[in-house]
């Protein structure tokens, strides 16, 4: 069926980063090794512990999640309009309170931040307290799981590791995949 020739339909956006173009976007690595496993974030917990301090002891530094739905008894997080100082496309909004919150579904990227820390980069929808879907970036230490434990499931990424690293076509720190070596240190 052919839409009405007098719809107009709005042109895409086109967004261009303020750094030099890099033709590989995405930037992949294979991991020949992985653990796949179910994980509870236990109720008062915030989702930054309730992610890296079990994986710590399972010695998981890099790992890619699928946070299914729960509950929050406080929700945090933030949305990325464009930037603007126009120093790169996007710029986070300061945190925005969700009050309880039912978690819809969610991915998180455990890795560490360029000074070695671990990081919990968590995107999501969500149903706030005031019964408005939304999404966003979540801020992980501050959102605190509700009464009722919520599955993760995790997979483990042995064979490299994820590391935040400043991305100079985006004008801005990214996660980005680098190789490790058996003594740890970087072979890019």
């Amino acid at each position: 069926m052919n839409a009405p020739q007098d719809v107009p339909y709005a042109r895409a956006r086109t967004l261009v980063h303020p750094g030099p173009f890099n033709p590989i976007r995405i930037q992949t690595r294979t991991s020949q090794r992985a653990k796949h496993f179910r994980l509870l974030l236990q109720p008062g917990q915030s989702l930054f512990d309730g992610l890296v301090q079990p994986l710590k002891e399972m010695k998981i530094e890099s790992a890619s999640t699928t946070i299914l739905g729960g509950f929050f008894d406080r929700l945090s997080y933030c949305t990325a309009p464009p930037d603007p100082t126009h120093q790169a496309i996007i710029a986070y909004t300061s945190p925005i309170e969700s009050g309880k919150t039912c978690f819809i579904f969610g991915n998180a990227t455990i890795g560490k931040t360029a000074t070695d820390n671990p990081l919990v980069h968590c995107h999501a929808a969500f149903r706030t307290e005031d019964n408005v879907i939304q999404g966003g970036h979540i801020v992980t230490q501050t959102s605190i799981v509700g009464v009722r434990p919520i599955t993760v499931l995790v997979t483990s990424l042995d064979d490299f590791e994820l590391r935040v690293a400043f991305d100079p076509e985006t004008n801005i720190p990214l996660i980005q995949p680098h190789d490790i070596s058996l003594y740890g240190d970087d072979r890019e």
